[in-house]
């Protein structure tokens, strides 16, 4: 059993799939792996995805200290989001998986980036 921030895991490999766990945080990765993005652009990429499931995640994602937030100090305001090294090191892994995906089953075809 793994214990950290007051949560339990089964092993290390439940503790690191908890970075990506749900809907939207591998998607949200996959879309800044090449370059920074603002709010809008990642909302209109992630199709179904609501501004305040948006704002949570990116948040989450923040917290775990996979996206890195820039605030520029301009009106209107600017915000980008964008991959930690941290966080380019998980997406990496994740492309992988998204490769094995489009191996495995390829009629499926619909990558997410």
């Amino acid at each position: 059993m793994v214990n950290y921030n007051g949560r339990s895991y089964v092993c290390l490999l439940d503790f690191a799939m908890d970075f990506i766990r749900g809907k939207w945080k591998a998607v949200l990765l996959c879309h800044l792996y090449n370059e920074p993005k603002r709010f809008l652009e990642l909302q209109r990429m992630t199709e179904g995805i609501s501004q305040k499931v948006l704002n949570e995640k990116l948040k989450e994602l923040e917290n775990d200290e996979l996206v890195c937030k820039k605030v520029y100090a301009e009106i209107p305001p600017k915000v980008e989001y964008s991959l930690t090294d941290k966080g380019k090191e998980l997406t990496s892994i994740i492309k992988e998986i998204e490769s094995w995906s489009v191996k495995h089953y390829p009629e499926l075809d619909n990558k997410c980036v």
